[in-house]
């Protein structure tokens, strides 16, 4: 079957090959004046010094912990990282089964594309893949329109979002990231938006996937997307996310990696060097966190009475480890609670779910595990019952006796 390989513009191909193949060397020599270059102010106390870009973050995704910050809350335009909240409402309010009429102003809508055609059917699952790897901004509009009816509107469900996550620095005023006035974000809105997506399965298996194959109606072959996110090659586990770059906001890119079970997230805004400032980045992250075990499977938590059973109590296990990252070893900012009952009322089956312990980082649950029942107890028979009932009358009769 003939295949048609959708990149975007001719200079972002361009522009991509000699960032990848030539920064290295450039990074290498001039570490420490990439920067001026760039007008970029780097105070003394910057713990990553060559990184290039005006507005750069390192959080642990779990807890949301900034590990680096240059500039975090600056207002910088995002570019194309937008499509990553276009992405995360597209989930939550769209149905990835649904089949999108693509409009006439979606299909002429401006840079970076997947050549959409007016009156095209395309499932809404094949935009986001559209819009996520190639950046196709036609995708993004039709995505706008058939979720909210237009880009105005969905734009208000972007900014909403953005702001009931705690991104309340940001503002959207349209799905793609084309420039405006009124477009904008910070570094560490975007690394917060990028941490709440992370939460949705899908999110990471679109922003994760290198090469996807969508329909392209009536032509007889498929589009072929390959994912623009260089990241997604260069780095051990990488897993996400978006580049973006106009005049206006520079070379952007939004970086996720997940490595020993630890998910981190750069962002770099307005960058020289993105993919080496970026690698840069990841590095130091690594080095400053770690998964640690708090709750071990298997770990008995409580003991609960048993309500007219054979047996009077129970105790509660875990039915899982529980992981967290921590930082420099500040284990102590992570606080357990167990919710559970005092007591059950029998038949218990060994395995039964009758609790959860969760994990919290500032007041954020972050992790939890069931607690399930360590065996099974079943239900005292009436008849059992009614003798002890006897038998606790007659030594009560009897303690009354010998006192009288």
């Amino acid at each position: 079957m003939k295949k048609l390989k959708i990149v975007g513009s001719f200079f972002m191909g361009v522009l991509i090959f000699f960032t990848v193949c030539c920064s290295p060397v450039v990074y290498a020599a001039e570490q420490l004046n990439t920067a001026a270059m760039n007008n970029v102010y780097i105070s003394a106390d910057d713990l990553l010094p060559s990184v290039t870009a005006r507005s750069a973050i390192v959080m642990e995704a779990a807890t949301g912990k900034v590990l680096y910050s240059r500039d975090g809350n600056a207002r910088r335009y995002p570019a194309s990282t937008t499509k990553i909240m276009t992405l995360i409402v597209a989930l939550e309010k769209g149905n990835l089964d649904d089949i999108v009429t693509v409009s006439r102003n979606a299909s002429q809508t401006e840079g970076s594309t997947i050549w959409l055609e007016p009156g095209e059917k395309i499932r809404l699952a094949d935009l986001l893949y559209g819009m996520m790897l190639v950046s196709g901004n036609d995708a993004t509009v039709a995505v706008a329109e058939h979720i909210a009816g237009s880009v105005d509107a969905f734009a208000k469900l972007m900014t909403d979002k953005a702001h009931e996550i705690g991104a309340t620095n940001t503002n959207f005023v349209n799905s793609s990231g084309l420039p405006d006035l009124n477009h904008y974000t910070t570094a560490y809105d975007l690394a917060k938006i990028t941490a709440y997506g992370y939460r949705n399965p899908m999110f990471e298996q679109i922003v994760s996937t290198k090469e996807k194959q969508i329909p392209w109606a009536d032509k007889g072959y498929n589009r072929e997307l390959r994912n623009e996110n260089r990241m997604l090659w260069l780095y051990k586990g990488g897993n996400g996310v978006k580049t973006g770059y106009t005049n206006a906001a520079g070379r952007c890119l939004v970086t996720g990696a997940k490595q020993n079970g630890v998910q981190l997230i750069t962002v770099v805004l307005d960058s020289l060097y993105m993919w080496n400032d970026s690698i840069a980045m990841l590095d130091y992250g690594f080095r400053h966190v770690k998964s640690v075990t708090l709750v071990k499977k298997g770990a008995v938590l409580k003991q609960v009475k048993v309500i007219t059973g054979d047996k009077s109590s129970l105790s509660l296990q875990t039915n899982t480890s529980i992981e967290v990252p921590v930082v420099d070893d500040e284990k102590a900012d992570f606080r357990t609670v167990i919710d559970a009952p005092d007591r059950v009322n029998a038949a218990i089956k060994k395995g039964d779910i009758v609790g959860k312990v969760s994990v919290f980082y500032e007041n954020n649950e972050i992790a939890s595990a069931n607690l399930v029942a360590t065996e099974s107890i079943g239900k005292k028979s009436f008849f059992l019952q009614l003798c002890k009932y006897f038998a606790s009358t007659v030594d009560y009769l009897k303690h009354t006796l010998l006192l009288s």
